[in-house]
């Protein structure tokens, strides 16, 4: 039975092909499974085999890859240039005056996001359920974690799917599935088999991870769990590098625009003023001071200043900004 379940948990993401087009007998009969659930051996088993029944959405937080984010802006290398250059030409205070634009900038943006990144954590760590799940033979309450396929949950009003299942018994069981299908009314569920090209809309003899019960209340035998899932899917594929917003391109842009224009602008006022016979050195650090003040200092600062107030007055009316750039988005 182990093998046969551990090849099904390496096979393409479901542990009965069309499951909800076979009668729930042969399904049972499949996963080894009866309508008063697995034991509880049976179910560490089956935990080792398949894995919990989470899913993992990104990487962990961290300090400093939220710090890299701010750091990493055309924009923001320009500055650090300019201060390195006004450190080295001796011009103290214009290079103390950058830093301080730089430090404020950057931290800023860090505090916005690496907040927002913290509250959401936060968040997901409320957010941990418990499903009731038919174990022995007895209803018991436990982490959703703790799942695995062949189980039987009881789902009523209010409760959470942990778990794509397929419906063994319902009484009036509605369960609202915008979440994968978009669809704003919720879905009646009941026993039965549906065509194995019914899509997941139609699929009324099953309920899906991450919906939620509407109204009623219903058994099911659990058949996938965790990354197997339809809404398992869906976190693997957020788990991918989000492409950038058009703000982050724009201002990429416009810092490889200036930082072209500025090298241009070197080399030509460098040359000019040899071939007029002025002192080399005089001439590179005039040149690299003319294009130093070329770069908009303020603009990183007045950049994070106005992002960072459009996350408070998003928080404000309860919405949750974790990448500042994502307001300039939202905005358009």
């Amino acid at each position: 039975l182990h093998s046969e379940l551990q090849a099904r948990a390496g096979s393409s993401g479901s542990h009965a092909d069309s499951y909800w087009a076979l009668p729930a007998d042969t399904l049972l009969a499949r996963l080894a499974s009866t309508p008063n659930g697995l034991s509880a051996s049976e179910a560490a088993a089956r935990l080792r085999t398949y894995g919990s029944n989470s899913l993992q959405t990104g990487r962990d937080l961290s300090r400093l890859r939220v710090l890299f984010n701010q750091v990493k802006s055309p924009l923001l290398l320009l500055l650090v240039f300019g201060a390195v250059i006004s450190a080295i030409s001796g011009e103290w205070i214009d290079a103390s005056i950058v830093l301080i634009i730089l430090v404020v900038s950057i931290g800023i943006g860090y505090q916005r996001e690496y907040g927002a990144q913290r509250a959401a954590a936060a968040l997901r760590a409320r957010l941990l359920s418990r499903a009731e799940v038919v174990r022995e033979g007895q209803p018991t309450s436990l982490p959703v974690e703790q799942l695995v396929p062949g189980d039987v949950v009881l789902l009523a009003a209010g409760s959470l799917v942990p778990a794509d299942s397929i419906v063994l018994e319902a009484s009036d069981c509605h369960v609202t599935e915008a979440v994968l299908t978009g669809e704003s009314f919720p879905v009646q569920k009941e026993p039965g088999v549906c065509a194995p090209a019914a899509p997941l809309r139609e699929r009324t003899n099953s309920v899906f991870m991450g919906t939620n019960v509407r109204s009623g209340s219903a058994r099911c035998l659990v058949v996938a769990t965790g990354s197997s899932t339809q809404y398992g899917g869906i976190a693997q594929r957020l788990r991918l590098r989000p492409p950038d917003t058009e703000f982050e391109r724009g201002i990429r842009h416009f810092g490889y625009l200036l930082t072209s224009t500025m090298l241009v602008l070197v080399l030509v006022v460098f040359a000019v003023h040899v071939v007029q016979g002025r002192p080399a050195i005089e001439t590179l650090l005039f040149s690299i001071a003319l294009a130093v003040g070329l770069s908009p200092e303020l603009l990183p600062v007045i950049l994070s200043v106005s992002l960072a107030r459009g996350a408070e007055l998003m928080a404000a009316r309860g919405v949750l900004v974790r990448r500042l750039n994502a307001i300039e988005n939202l905005g358009s």
